[in-house]
């Protein structure tokens, strides 16, 4: 099974320990909107709250592109407050799990 496929399954059934099997230890996590990096202990804090909220929904997923390398996938998600974004994710893979994730999002109206 591909690495975007896991990783939609995890978020898909809310499996916050899955999701975290496929961060590898020296995991950074980077906003393009914000600028803002994130450790693999910081980013677990975030998904664990995002998927304990019902309201955090990742509506769809496509995968562009997977290699042993690289992951890029483009998604729809809907937020707490209402607002919804599309979503490009880039992350680079390495010993099968991702070290290094960039989002970028486009809000919806």
């Amino acid at each position: 099974m591909s690495i975007h496929d896991k990783l939609n399954a995890s978020m898909d059934s809310r499996d916050v320990s899955s999701y975290l099997d496929l961060i590898h230890d020296d995991f950074v996590v980077v906003f393009h909107k914000s600028g803002n990096q994130f450790s693999k202990s910081e980013w677990s804090e975030m998904v664990t709250g995002m998927m304990a909220n019902d309201k955090f929904v990742q509506e769809s997923s496509r995968c562009v592109y997977e290699n042993d390398d690289i992951l890029v996938s483009h998604g729809l998600m809907s937020y707490p407050d209402g607002s919804r974004e599309a979503v490009m994710l880039v992350a680079m893979l390495k010993d099968g799990k991702i070290i290094r994730m960039e989002t970028g999002a486009t809000t919806l109206e």
